[in-house]
């Protein structure tokens, strides 16, 4: 059953090849398929294209298919090309000639587009849930082990002297960047398309703004053909977001791969949390953060993904835009499973500590004495020159004192200030507002 379906039959070769994947995709999209709707026949009945009755109707039997979606009960006809066919399907079935009625003023075009714009907006918030776990996880960590020195290092040498607060508190600092773009991205998804049709308006008095409110959207996308455009460039502001936190977590997890290897011995997984060898029986390899490494490399290069896809299409709808589906989905699971998996791991960390006793980290101490011989007098690169001449003939002796105590550093950590950075961002997401207009919308009295 196809929406568009003439006197003729497509070849099935055909039919196969353009529906593709998007079958299973679309089975994700269900749900807000059904609220669009339910808010597209309220603004319907209020410009009598359907009567009250008929409202009453459809939104029961849309509620109806709502339950069954919640409760794994959906499924899509071997026939059916996707989930908005299925859904007009059920009610045409139901309903009968009520159930054509529900396409008025609506094309597939804005359909899946606002489909797409409720589906990101409750995957960035299931993102954000997650980035939050992480986020304090790094934030207790780096408390409890403030003041456990670790080596510092610039081009893989020995540089200066760093803590595990210091180094725990970088990730969760640099969380809430990516949550200041994730919430950019996420105001930008969160405008309504819904009455841009095919991509050029339509002739019934529609009205946008009742939609837009019912949706919990914060504003329209006015334009009609913009509202169009934004297939691909939602996707293509998601990837970016993604990118972003793909960086933060592959660092990370670069880093725990470097510091639990016998040559640093940093910090150790607990041997539960390892895999071994078929061939080294002494062999507990970090798996996990290798993985997530590699994944988080994947999802740096999305960006490039969707940018080939949509490169050099012309304004209007593009039958390239369903491949998007393939490229941005997996992505999003794959960093929700990144996200669990760190905040799994992460307070099973052991920290090593009296690192530094090493005699190999002496050298972590020359900037110290040269601070503290400008302190007392001497110009600095005299004094960098004076500790410079005691490395060079072998008679540097480390202090093991640390007088970090500006904002930021060892003696400072202002983990108290980088989480009110995190609270600012987080606050401001629509989260509550939204949910609120579901709720109404899927009420059943």
């Amino acid at each position: 059953m196809k929406l568009w379906e003439k006197d003729f039959l497509v070849q099935p070769q055909i039919d196969a090849f353009t529906v593709g994947k998007d079958r299973e995709m679309d089975l994700l999209l269900a749900k807000y398929d059904v609220l669009g709707s339910l808010a597209h026949i309220q603004m319907l009945e209020s410009i009598q294209l359907i009567s009250k009755n008929e409202l009453e109707i459809l939104s029961a039997s849309l509620k109806k298919i709502y339950q069954d979606i919640e409760k794994g009960l959906f499924k899509m006809d071997d026939d059916v090309e996707d989930v908005h066919s299925q859904i007009e399907l059920l009610l045409t079935k139901s309903l009968g000639v009520i159930g054509k009625k529900i396409h008025s003023g609506r094309s597939r075009n804005d359909q899946v587009l606002v489909d797409l714009r409720l589906f990101f907006r409750a995957e960035l918030q299931e993102i954000v849930r997650l980035m939050e776990l992480v986020f304090h996880g790094f934030q207790e960590q780096s408390d409890q082990h403030k003041d456990v020195l670790m080596p510092g290092y610039t081009h893989f040498q020995v540089a200066m002297v760093s803590s595990f607060g210091l180094w725990f508190g970088a990730y969760a600092e640099s969380l809430t960047e990516d949550l200041s773009l994730l919430e950019s991205v996420f105001n930008i998804v969160n405008h309504n398309p819904l009455g841009s049709a095919a991509g050029y308006g339509s002739s019934f008095p529609l009205d946008r703004k009742m939609t837009t409110e019912l949706l919990g959207f914060e504003d329209l996308s006015y334009n009609v053909i913009h509202a169009q455009m934004g297939r691909g460039k939602s996707e293509l502001f998601i990837a970016f977001a993604l990118a972003s936190l793909a960086t933060t977590l592959g660092k990370f997890s670069m880093d725990v791969v470097l510091y639990s290897s016998q040559n640093y011995h940093f910090l150790t997984l607990p041997k539960e949390y390892t895999t071994g060898s078929s061939i080294m029986p002494h062999k507990k390899n970090p798996d996990v953060f290798e993985l997530l490494r590699g994944k988080c490399n994947l999802l740096q290069a999305l960006p490039g993904q969707v940018s080939m896809l949509i490169n050099n299409l012309p304004a209007g709808y593009h039958r390239d835009f369903q491949l998007l589906k393939e490229v941005i989905f997996p992505a999003i699971h794959n960093m929700k499973e990144c996200l669990e998996m760190i905040a799994f791991v992460l307070p099973q960390l052991k920290i090593h500590d009296n690192l530094l006793d090493d005699p190999k980290y002496a050298y972590l101490f020359t900037v110290e004495k040269v601070n503290e011989l400008v302190l007392e007098g001497v110009p600095f690169r005299d004094a960098y020159k004076q500790v410079g001449e005691m490395v060079e003939k072998n008679v540097f002796v480390p202090g093991n004192k640390i007088s970090h105590v500006h904002e930021g550093s060892i003696g400072q950590l202002c983990n108290k200030e980088i989480f009110q950075k995190w609270k600012l961002i987080k606050d401001r997401f629509p989260f509550g507002k939204i949910e609120e207009k579901y709720s109404v919308l899927t009420h059943i009295r």
